[in-house]
C-alpha cells in the first residue's frame, strides 16, 4: 500500500490512501525527511513477523515448563 502526505496538522500528517481517502497518522511514525507529497510505502514484513512469533513462542516454552 502506498500513501501520500498531503500536509501536517498538529502531531499528525494527514495522508492520502490508493483508494483517494484519507487518515491520519502520527508523525512519529514517519521516516526521517517526510514532507508534504512524499510517498510512503506501507508493507507487512513477513520474516520479522515470523522471528518474532518464534521468540515469543520460546519464551512462553520457558515460562510453561
Amino acid at each position: 500500500m502506498k500513501v501520500t502526505i498531503d500536509r501536517f496538522e498538529g502531531n499528525y500528517a494527514v495522508v492520502e490512501l490508493e483508494n483517494k481517502t484519507v487518515s491520519n497518522m502520527p508523525i512519529e511514525l514517519l521516516p526521517k525527511g517526510a514532507k508534504e507529497g512524499s510517498v510512503l510505502k506501507i508493507e507487512l514484513d513477513t520474516e520479522a513477523t515470523n522471528n518474532q512469533k518464534e521468540r515469543i513462542q520460546k519464551l512462553m516454552d520457558e515460562v510453561w515448563e
